[in-house]
């Protein structure tokens, strides 16, 4: 049964990379990404992102921080991001819009973190784009 347990856990895709997006409360986020009516054939295409950022932007108060990408899908810290990020926001405080770099391995979808940094603050993420648009750039 342990071996089992083990080739499970080992099967499991971890891959290292590095995110830009904006720093959030990841539970508060995931609450607003189901947030949608059931009937709705396109449920994010009238997603402001702009207010969802804004209405989960990470506080000091914040425990399950995360960042939400240019493809808006969020993705949670571990214990030791939830630290780094923690420490970010109790020295830079509540901003509306703090834009970082996350460097780490993910793993379903939470990220191992191994360093975060500051990119830009108060950089506004605008609104989702719908199926049919096409996605917008950001050149840094």
């Amino acid at each position: 049964m342990r071996l089992a347990i083990l080739l499970l856990l080992a099967a499991t895709p971890v891959v290292a990379a590095s995110w830009t997006g904006y720093l959030v409360d990841s539970k508060c986020y995931a609450a607003e990404e189901r947030n949608v009516n059931p009937g709705d054939t396109d449920p994010h295409g009238d997603s402001d992102m702009d207010e969802e950022i804004r209405y989960c932007v990470a506080k000091v108060k914040t425990k399950d921080f995360g960042v939400v990408p240019e493809d808006w899908n969020g993705l949670k810290f571990d214990a030791a991001g939830n630290a780094k990020a923690a420490g970010i926001v109790a020295k830079i405080g509540k901003k509306p819009f703090l834009r970082v770099s996350v460097e780490g391995e993910l793993n379903g979808g939470t990220i191992k973190v191994e360093s975060i940094t500051v990119q830009q603050k108060d950089v506004t993420p605008g609104r989702r784009p719908t199926i049919s648009s096409s996605p917008r750039i950001v050149r840094e």
